[in-house]
């Protein structure tokens, strides 16, 4: 693992903190950033001890300001280097919005271009009031891909997602929430306990329960209307887990319960 990119576990138990590790170019995602995080993601989901994923930029000044520029005449000066590029792009924003466990992206200051496409890619993002959105292909002369353009549709809706893709301007936090691309906006000094307070309160949730609503709203967002075998398997699964059996237990001696199943 590089210093681009930190693994911290510093937080409540169970979360793991993805840190964009470049805060001298406002952590600016250089190739060997893309291409190191689908194989530490991966790593993060299938570690028993990870319950929930936090993505974020080192400091406080930015989330990610965006892809690093310096590298472009070298890694996309042409058409095919330009494609091995995009298929890095694409892998890591696939590694993010694939994963099995809930993931937050906390967003300090600039959340922009490539930096906001990984937080499209995300679960969740909560945002401090400081944070300013923007996808810029329209200003260096680039096509965003259809999966990312998917993305922001799913949350802005496309009329909305066509303005800030023709336009390429900043958004700031309060029209970025208001647009459905933040979550939650909450002053600076208060993000990082929102963000892992919240983290902390699905880490303590069934986990069967929280992976599984997972996977069905993301088959919701796929296009999917009715129940098929897969998905009654699924709710039908929980009645198996030893979880529901403690969730149904505490709930009639009045306690919280104590969920095991990881």
């Amino acid at each position: 693992m590089s210093d681009q990119i930190l693994i911290e576990r510093a937080g409540p138990d169970g979360v793991a903190t993805v840190v964009l590790n470049r805060p001298q170019s406002h952590n600016a995602i250089t190739i060997d950033m893309y291409r190191e995080l689908p194989g530490l993601l991966a790593g993060l989901d299938a570690d028993p001890d990870v319950k929930v994923v936090v993505l974020r930029g080192a400091g406080q000044k930015a989330f990610a300001s965006g892809a690093d520029i310096a590298e472009f005449e070298r890694e996309r000066g042409d058409a095919e280097r330009a494609r091995r590029y995009n298929e890095h792009v694409a892998a890591a924003e696939r590694a993010l919005d694939g994963m099995v466990k809930p993931t937050i992206a906390m967003v300090h200051g600039y959340c922009i271009g490539g930096g906001a496409g990984l937080a499209l890619a995300c679960d969740l993002r909560f945002a401090d009031e400081r944070a300013r959105f923007a996808i810029t292909p329209a200003k260096l002369g680039l096509v965003y891909s259809l999966e990312s353009t998917r993305r922001l549709v799913d949350l802005a809706g496309p009329s909305r997602a066509t303005w800030i893709l023709v336009s390429g301007q900043q958004i700031p936090a309060d029209r970025a929430v208001a647009l459905g691309l933040f979550d939650e906006v909450v002053p600076t000094d208060d993000l990082a306990a929102t963000t892992y307070g919240f983290a902390e309160v699905v880490t303590t949730r069934a986990q069967y329960s929280v992976r599984k609503g997972k996977e069905i709203v993301r088959r919701v967002v796929a296009g999917q209307l009715t129940d098929d075998a897969e998905t009654t398997a699924i709710r039908n699964g929980s009645f198996d887990t030893p979880d529901y059996a403690e969730g149904v237990r505490a709930f009639l001696e009045k306690r919280p319960p104590r969920f095991t199943w990881g």
